[in-house]
């Protein structure tokens, strides 16, 4: 059998897998930080508890770690907010360089910008809310204000979109 070339572009499965992949983590990351600036409050509390350790076993060796300030609280709270926004924001840059990509075949950029973002949530559900909260700060020890699961899932999803992402797309700029 004899296949012919009709010009069509070919099709780039991996391509647009990562450009669904990366779209959903740009909108999951775009509600989080819109859920965080329009109720404010809720996740404040969540962060305030966790840097106060105050529902942790409270073991003395561990409790001079402890922040009390609400005023650091909150400082630490609107910095990951912003975090979580710009991380949004490339990642939905990303999604339309991605999607560009799929007309062009150039996924050089989309790469880039995808590699960024996922690297920004990589490090806030991993070395913020999973090292920092879940180690430092004893999050874990707290049965109501343990967001480990969450973070665990969120790290997972972001790490395997960052594979997904740098699979050959079928580009010629790798």
């Amino acid at each position: 059998m004899t296949v012919r070339n009709t010009g069509a572009r070919p099709a780039r499965p991996l391509a647009a897998a990562a450009t669904a992949l990366v779209g959903t983590v740009a909108l999951y990351m775009a509600l989080v930080a819109f859920g965080n600036i329009t109720d404010f409050g809720t996740n404040q509390e969540f962060v305030r508890h966790v840097l106060a350790m105050d529902t942790t076993f409270k073991d003395e060796d561990l409790m001079w770690r402890s922040i009390d300030s609400a005023r650091v609280q909150d400082i630490a709270y609107i910095a990951i907010i912003g975090w979580e926004t710009v991380a949004a924001l490339v990642l939905i840059v990303a999604t339309a360089q991605w999607a560009i990509g799929l007309r062009s075949g150039e996924f050089g950029r989309a790469r880039r910008l995808a590699t960024h973002g996922l690297l920004m949530v990589l490090l806030l559900f991993g070395a913020g809310f999973i090292a920092v909260g879940g180690e430092w700060f004893a999050m874990w020890q707290s049965a109501d204000w343990n967001g480990l699961d969450a973070a665990t899932r969120n790290f997972l999803v972001a790490g395997l979109t960052l594979v997904v992402v740098h699979l050959p797309a079928g580009d010629s700029t790798r």
